[in-house]
């Protein structure tokens, strides 16, 4: 039996590798809210770790958000991103732990990244404006974990997500991400009987979506895999392992897809004075398939899934706000 620290539990991700790890069992799981430990505070990280001592340690916290999040407090963004990872993963191995799982994002290759972008992309070009402040941030995750591992032999792992979604997503109308965003204004319009619905930017922009059970599923993957694996397939200074699906779409096929499963029969309209973010985010995943792990769930059932989730919060009360 082994103490697993999952940092972020409460979260869309964190939630999902949380409930995985219960349906496996024969595992100790250790869990903390933001209000029991606040990751960015130096100390209680450290004294959490040294009192905990866990065996394997999975980051799964962050502070995400879309575009008009990552615009409005970059600031809060890169530095609250990097003072968790700096907290968890030093003061991780300052206890001992010599196993860490690092959840990343795939905002971490050059905007103008040749697509599908590839792991070694990575810090070839311009970061997205938009993001690049979370984006730094997780760029130094991953080379913290690689320095740890250099200079003191540890097995610190990073896998770097496409755009993620499904149940525990954040349906904030301001801060979430583009597809439960999505979901609220079309919900919103079919209660409503709106004969149109706008959405932000031209439409072309292409991006790649990965159910969050997926991600999970994905995650524990590579954390299960034994050292001489994983360090077969990765280098160094390039350890991190991309996870998606391999297959993208425009902004205007998702709000289609979105609308469908919705029910919502009206027009979708674009408003090209606002901001598209990268023309495209492909992940290149064909290092994650050749160690033997593929994507399961289609990009239109996991948004119908996603929205029966929706709406049994809705209907139940819960909360499905920013976290």
């Amino acid at each position: 039996m082994q103490r697993i620290y999952i940092a972020g539990h409460r979260g869309m991700v964190g939630g999902a590798i949380l409930r995985q790890l219960e349906q496996r069992g024969g595992n100790e799981l250790i869990t903390r809210t933001s209000a029991e430990l606040d990751l960015t505070d130096q100390a209680a990280v450290r004294d959490f770790m040294a009192a905990e001592k866990p065996d394997v340690v999975i980051l799964a916290a962050a502070k995400v958000g879309g575009i008009i999040a990552n615009n409005t407090y970059p600031a809060q963004f890169i530095y609250e991103n990097l003072m968790m990872e700096c907290n968890v993963i030093h003061q991780a191995h300052a206890a001992g732990v010599q196993r860490l799982l690092q959840l990343g994002s795939s905002c971490i290759y050059p905007r103008e990244a040749p697509q599908p972008m590839a792991e070694d992309a990575l810090l070839t070009g311009t970061l997205e404006p938009t993001n690049e402040p979370y984006a730094v941030a997780k760029i130094a995750g991953i080379k913290l974990c690689e320095s740890y591992n250099r200079q003191y032999g540890r097995d610190y792992r990073s896998v770097m997500p496409t755009n993620l979604y499904g149940p525990g997503d954040n349906f904030h109308p301001e801060n979430s991400h583009v597809l439960p965003a999505m979901i609220l204004r079309f919900d919103a319009a079919k209660r409503a009987g709106d004969p149109s619905v706008t959405i932000w930017g031209s439409g072309t922009p292409m991006r790649e979506f990965l159910h969050v059970d997926d991600m999970a599923a994905a995650s524990l993957f590579v954390m299960d895999l034994d050292r001489a694996t994983y360090e077969a397939e990765t280098e160094p200074m390039l350890s991190h392992i991309n996870v998606g699906t391999g297959v993208d779409v425009t902004i205007l096929e998702l709000a289609r897809m979105v609308a469908a499963a919705v029910g919502y029969e009206g027009r979708i309209l674009t408003d090209p004075s606002r901001p598209d973010g990268a023309p495209r985010k492909l992940m290149d995943v064909s290092r994650l398939a050749q160690m033997g792990w593929t994507a399961d769930i289609a990009l239109a059932d996991g948004i119908a899934q996603t929205y029966d989730w929706y709406l049994q919060q809705v209907d139940t009360g819960a909360a499905v706000r920013a976290k």
